[in-house]
């Protein structure tokens, strides 16, 4: 089944067509016929197409006001096989025809020459200018090429118009290492057409790019001299060819792959030393091809890299993962950590009320996530996942933190303080939004986890659980944070209150657990929240001791001491009214949730 590729500058500009047999096919920019509405260059009726027995024949029709050009020439009338492509405008056309290909001819060679790694560097170009203007087009090409295929195609189109020796340039791939590795071509373009598909030397490229890893040309014998020597294969009855390695593991496996035929007695240039060989300057060029296409791919590599961790991890993670073998930074292990799991409340009642416009609450829902996030990696902590609505993170991994308790805690705060400033703004898409937020710290196992096919950098263990709990619990204690007793502490002892502030709201038993859990609440500095002072803290302190002890008469007294607009002392003013002011017989200080949340 043959088919016709249209590739223009974008991702969502491009399609895939099966050529139908002997049938006459209009491509035009709208209206009838094949359309490439993103081609300003193409014309409403642009060029007739006709694919018939593996050859694809393109006129140009008189109405079409710009050229088409085929193997860098414009072209008005042409045929081209399957691999080759022919341009308008900024959109590539490449026939693709999956018909077995006849078997090669076996042709013993004359010649094996290796490229010196200093040959070549004596060797003047005999056209510069043209040569260094095709080297600078090659960083808009492989920024502009929106995958390989697309790249190899402007890259093979750039070389042929500079080698004007070479009858055909391939870009090739050497599978692996082995003897017999599978090569294939990625894509190939000929400047004249030959019988059949074309088929590089196997051995030539597995000897340039797995071997020697240089250049190495080979020389076949004439027509005449032709034995039975297997092993070097060609079709297209071509003279010469060149292999040159892309080096670099961006480009793994990869050969730039040129070839062309003899004309009299040229075998003798061409088996010339290097300085005076003739082709000299093209073997050069084409390696300076592939160190620049080499060196451009790895940047480019390094950036998409740099992207992906940057969605995930701080500036400061950034810098040890690339810095160190990523493979153990990524490791996974046991450490210490401070885990952070933040859920978005409302958002299900923002579901059902808007089910005919789910992309609109969409949109909310991932700015409602990038606030959290960002506030993650501001203050130096990895994000392990996100649950519909919900984020988690985590300090500690992969380098340790000392201030990774506090670092967790700012984070929480800062993402508390912007959705109270969006509560205040009625036209903010996140103002009818709230935050519930758990941390706590404890041991886990942290890294890079999952199957070979498939893998997440996250955190398990008890305290990512414990911190989605008390996520959960503060639905039910009326509060926007809640902190285990070991993040408490830590804050009590080591965060000054002019940054954060800390208070021990009750010891509970969570629903389905039998180990009761001392829960405090995190709170902004009195300056930023000076609805609650500093006294009213203490204040509050004195009346859970008097709680704890059972003396719920001085309890209720001190409770009355704290403002009515704060919320945290609801629990405790609750349940000893739910008692009537009287402890149970069996009291122990702990008060039982009926619920997860």
């Amino acid at each position: 089944m043959a088919e016709l590729t249209a590739i223009g500058e974008r991702d969502e500009d491009r399609w895939r067509r099966t050529l139908p047999e002997q049938e006459l096919i209009v491509l035009s920019r709208d209206g009838d016929g094949w359309t490439v509405p993103w081609e300003k260059w193409i014309s409403r009726h642009h060029a007739e197409l006709t694919w018939s027995g593996g050859v694809l024949s393109v006129r140009q029709l008189d109405s079409a006001r710009n050229p088409i050009y085929f193997r860098g020439r414009e072209s008005r009338a042409f045929e081209l096989r399957g691999g080759e492509c022919f341009v308008i405008g900024r959109t590539v056309f490449q026939v693709h025809d999956e018909r077995p290909a006849p078997l090669p001819e076996i042709k013993p060679v004359l010649q094996v020459r290796t490229v010196g790694e200093h040959e070549l560097e004596r060797i003047p170009f005999r056209d510069a200018p043209h040569r260094i203007d095709v080297l600078n087009q090659l960083p808009r090409v492989i920024a502009s090429a929106t995958d390989d295929t697309e790249l190899f195609i402007q890259l093979v189109n750039l070389l042929l118009a500079s080698i004007q020796r070479a009858d055909a340039i391939a870009i090739v791939s050497v599978s692996s290492e082995a003897d017999d590795a599978e090569v294939v071509v990625l894509h190939v373009d000929e400047r004249r057409s030959t019988e059949g598909e074309f088929r590089p030397s196997h051995r030539l490229v597995r000897e340039a790019v797995n071997r020697v890893k240089r250049t190495v040309l080979h020389v076949w014998a004439s027509e005449g001299d032709r034995g039975a020597e297997s092993g070097y294969t060609l079709q297209g009855n071509f003279d010469w060819a060149f292999c040159t390695p892309v080096p670099g593991d961006a480009c793994k496996g990869w050969g730039i792959y040129v070839v062309g035929r003899l004309a009299g007695d040229a075998a003798s240039t061409i088996l010339a030393p290097w300085d005076s060989n003739e082709l000299g300057d093209d073997v050069k060029f084409t390696e300076l091809v592939a160190a620049i296409l080499s060196s451009l791919r790895q940047v480019r590599k390094l950036q998409r890299d740099q992207a992906q961790l940057s969605q995930f991890f701080s500036p400061a993670v950034q810098r040890v993962l690339t810095a160190e073998d990523p493979e153990q930074a990524l490791k996974p292990r046991e450490t210490d950590v401070t885990v952070l799991f933040c859920d978005l409340r409302g958002f299900s009642r923002k579901v059902e009320k808007s089910a005919e416009n789910l992309l609109a609450v969409l949109d909310r829902v991932s700015l409602a996530l990038g606030v959290m996030t960002q506030n993650i990696l501001d203050h130096k902590g990895v994000i392990a996942d996100f649950l519909g609505d919900a984020a988690l993170g985590f300090w500690g991994w992969p380098l340790s933190q000392p201030d990774m308790v506090q670092q967790a805690c700012l984070a929480a705060l800062g993402i508390r303080s912007s959705y109270e400033e969006f509560a205040r703004k009625q036209d903010h898409p996140l103002s009818e939004f709230r935050v519930g937020i758990g941390v706590a710290t404890g041991r886990a196992v942290a890294g890079r986890i999952g199957s070979l096919n498939q893998s997440k950098v996250t955190v398990f263990g008890p305290v990512v659980n414990l911190a989605s709990r008390l996520e959960g619990m503060t639905k039910l204690l009326r509060v926007p944070i809640l902190l285990d007793e070991a993040t408490a502490q830590v804050v009590k002892e080591r965060m000054p209150p002019e940054l954060a502030r800390c208070r021990r709201l009750a010891v509970v038993r969570p629903f389905g657990l039998a180990t009761p859990l001392t829960v405090s609440e995190l709170l902004m500095p009195a300056s930023t929240f000076p609805s609650l002072s500093n006294s009213h803290l203490a204040e509050y302190e004195s009346a859970l001791d008097a709680f704890l002890k059972g003396q719920w008469s001085v309890a209720y007294e001190r409770l009355h001491h704290v403002p009515p607009q704060d919320l945290g002392k609801d629990l405790l003013t609750g349940f000893i009214i739910q008692h009537n002011h009287t402890p149970p017989p069996d009291w122990d200080g702990v008060i039982p949730l009926g619920s997860k949340s």
